[in-house]
Formats: structure tokens, sequence, C-alpha cells
């Protein structure tokens, strides 16, 4: 059976980039290459919320993820990540990004039921992670919030 961690973080920084990849040692991914998919789980596979990563293999290695991600300055960032799934353990991810985390949680359930209606399975079990961070007003700080389901362990680049 496989296995998706979902892992999240927050940081600030004095730029936007540092600020992401502050974010994400706080869930320790950030010495990973990671490619983004969809969204799909697939089938035999179950959904861990973990807070932060385990080791999942060498440095500079590719991680298989759905990310949610908002960074803003001199603001609150809110990153939101949900999932529903069936008895098989397939299923699908939903992720969005605001200011609001009312309205990231009113988004995500929006679009969980909208994939779900797309489908012809039966959907048993939900499931969301929201991060929401703050930056204090005008001091021209990057604040970035992340949520990021982590498919499996990493592999080799090249």
């Amino acid at each position: 059976m496989g296995l998706i961690r979902v892992v999240w973080g927050s940081a600030r920084a004095p730029t936007a980039m540092a600020s992401y990849d502050a974010a994400l040692a706080e869930a320790n991914v950030h010495n990973y290459n990671l490619v983004q998919v969809s969204s799909v789980i697939p089938q035999d596979t179950s959904v861990e919320a973990v807070g932060a990563a385990p080791d999942l293999g060498p440095a500079g290695e590719q991680l298989t993820v759905v990310e949610a991600r908002k960074t803003v300055v001199d603001g609150r960032a809110v990153a939101g990540l949900g999932w529903a799934t069936e008895l098989s353990g397939r299923g699908i991810f939903y992720e969005t990004s605001g200011t609001d985390p009312e309205g990231v949680r009113s988004d995500l359930d929006r679009g969980l039921d909208a994939g779900q209606e797309l489908r012809d399975w039966q959907f048993t079990d939900r499931g969301q992670k929201i991060v929401a961070a703050q930056s204090d007003a005008g001091d021209g700080e990057y604040t970035t919030a992340i949520v990021l389901a982590v498919y499996g362990k990493s592999t080799p680049l090249v």
C-alpha cells in the first residue's frame, strides 16, 4: 500500500523565495526538487497528515507533490489542501490559497464537491489542512504558507 504524507509550514523572510524555502524547511522537504502533479490519489494509497516529513531520501532527489502555496508581503498568507477518498484508497486532492482562512476552507469544500461530482466513485472520507501565517504590517517581509501532499519517497532526478 502506498502512502501520501500531508506536510505543512510557514515562514517569514526578506524575499519571496527565501520565505518559501524556509516554509519548505519547516515541513522538512526543503532539500528535494518538487515535481507537482494534478491531484489524483492512486488506488491502494493512504493519506496521513504528519506536519513535517520524515527523511524521504537523499538531498537533491525529486519528490512528487500536490502543493497549496501563498506568499504575501505585509499581510496574511493562507494555504489549504483538502482530500476525499474511497475505501479502495483512490481519491482526489484539491488545493487553494488566499488571505482569509474561512474563504480558503469554503473553496476547499466547493472544490472537493465539484471534483467528486465529476467521478463515479464512492467517496467515504474527507480531510483538510489549512495553514495561516501573518506578517507584521509595514515590515517589508514576505510570508509564505504551504501545505503539500508528498507521494511516497524521493527518487533520483538524474
